[in-house]
């Protein structure tokens, strides 16, 4: 049974082992029918640093103090120890897994933390869909590195070659080219193309999918407004993507991304709310929601990532590749949870996936693509769906997120940058995904004003502190807000 709906929500920075390598859930092999167990921890892996053994251990904290790097060198040591280096050949060291300690350490952090995984009742929005439904134990980050490309084969099963978190330097001479070029497009191209409609969703006003190229204002929705869209007499979309919020300028604080400065317990929370808004809806019986982080955020898994397929379309030291990467290794494994009433309960799924299964899924579901090599050979989860009938017997609602010291969850609604305060206001713009957001702050405004493109481009190459960035992101803020409130009902529509 094919869906008509297919809702993606990506979340950030959590590697499998981290979120249900202590769940020990059993199940039926999507594959044989059999009674497997998922593929997680016995307790007994480990690394060693320093001569000391450190075991993976229950119990990580909501909120991680230190963030645990990932960008490509950084995962370069954590999978192949610390005198790895990427060779000039292309090919990627031999992973043994052993470098997660040794390079958290070197950031001045407690070893041992970035061993610490949860245990099943600290998530139990997590936990109880992987064993409703289908959890997918072999999906993979699509390259071994960070958020910006990794999200990026979600949307083109394809990076276009970029193999690092770009800068707003860059950023700027994309856009002075006409924007960032994906040779063969995006997945929002390909289903324009077949027209399917699609809509996305946004937990604050600047998602990283809107610097897509192609990606309009009148795209992007409120993720306040995602249940009474659900509830409507008619919802046309065929495809959603549902973006959390990120409050970057605040150290993640009050982000439902599950980001690990965060709690993550509003991560939990808005996975409770998004399931249980589609559960309730009348497109349940037609509708797959799949739920997956974008990468492993730099905490440990034992699963060594396999070769990957190139996705053919960009070549070593291209135009946006600076480690002369080859895009032929997957990086560590993240959840992935299928959800479906025609899904088996308790599927427990072993093929391999990565990032580029939601292109070769959105091929099965819409006959929009194939894209590139990389989604032309990936499994599709559609396979899953595989009973005959709807499942009467799947929960209305979930047990709510654990209690921990939570802030109040922050949307588009209530999020005014005009009245956050930036940490580290002088430190530099460039540090992790703020440049991502930036950029999706410019070509938002950039569409509102097309007519003062040059004057803009100026404004942002000012932008060299973190401080200035809020200042820019506030004002393209209030322009965004204006725009969305004076859209009219065919817009909103749209």
């Amino acid at each position: 049974m094919l869906p008509k709906h297919l809702f993606v929500l990506m979340l950030e920075n959590r590697a499998f082992d981290q979120m249900l390598g202590f769940s020990m859930i059993n199940g039926r092999d999507a594959q044989t029918g059999q009674p497997p167990q998922v593929s997680g921890l016995t307790g007994n892996e480990s690394n060693v640093f320093n001569g000391l053994t450190c075991t993976v251990s229950k119990g990580a904290d909501f909120v991680t103090l230190a963030d645990p790097g990932h960008e490509f060198t950084n995962v370069l040591e954590q999978l192949c120890g610390s005198s790895a280096t990427y060779p000039p050949d292309g090919a990627y060291p031999a992973i043994d897994n052993s470098g997660f300690i040794a390079f958290y350490a070197a950031s001045g952090a407690a070893p041992g933390e970035v061993l610490k995984c949860f245990a099943p009742e600290q998530l139990p929005v997590v936990t109880a869909l992987a064993q409703e439904f289908a959890v997918c134990d072999n999906w993979h980050a699509s390259m071994p590195g960070p958020t910006v490309p990794n999200r990026m084969f979600a949307h083109a099963a394809s990076s276009g070659g970029l193999d690092h978190t770009p800068t707003t330097d860059e950023i700027l001479l994309w856009e002075t080219i006409g924007g960032f070029e994906l040779k063969s497009g995006t997945v929002f191209d390909a289903l324009r193309k077949k027209g399917v409609s699609y809509r996305l969703y946004a937990g604050d006003d600047f998602p990283m999918v809107a610097a897509l190229k192609g990606i309009s204002l009148l795209d992007i929705h409120d993720y306040s407004e995602f249940a009474g869209d659900l509830s409507q007499a008619a919802f046309p979309y065929g495809y959603v993507f549902i973006e959390p919020s990120y409050d970057v300028l605040n150290e993640f604080r009050t982000s439902t991304s599950q980001h690990p400065l965060s709690d993550i317990t509003l991560g939990e929370r808005l996975i409770k709310e998004t399931y249980e808004a589609i559960r309730n809806s009348a497109l349940w019986e037609t509708s797959v929601l799949l739920i997956t982080w974008d990468e492993h955020g730099g905490f440990y898994d034992h699963v060594s990532p396999p070769a990957a397929e190139a996705p053919g379309d960009s070549s070593p030291k291209g135009e946006y590749n600076q480690y002369g990467f080859t895009f032929q290794q997957y990086g560590p494994r993240v959840p992935a949870i299928v959800i479906s009433p025609f899904i088996p309960k308790n599927t427990i799924d072993h093929r391999l996936y990565d990032h580029a299964s939601i292109p070769a899924m959105i091929k099965a579901v819409f006959g929009a693509g194939p894209l590139t090599a990389r989604d032309r050979q990936a499994n599709s989860p559609d396979r899953l769906l595989s009973l005959q009938s709807a499942r009467p017997d799947t929960p209305a609602s979930l047990s709510s997120a654990a209690e921990a010291a939570v802030h109040p969850v922050m949307n588009m609604a209530v999020c005014d940058l005009n009245t956050v305060v930036a940490s580290r206001p002088d430190e530099t713009v460039d540090q992790g995904i703020l440049p991502v957001i930036i950029h999706s702050a410019l070509r938002q405004e950039l569409e509102m004003s097309p007519d003062q493109g040059a004057q803009i481009l100026k404004r942002v190459q000012s932008i060299k502190t973190r401080e200035q960035a809020r200042k820019y992101l506030a004002e393209v803020q209030t322009k965004v807000r204006a725009r969305r409130a004076a859209r009219t009902p065919q817009q909103i529509s749209h």
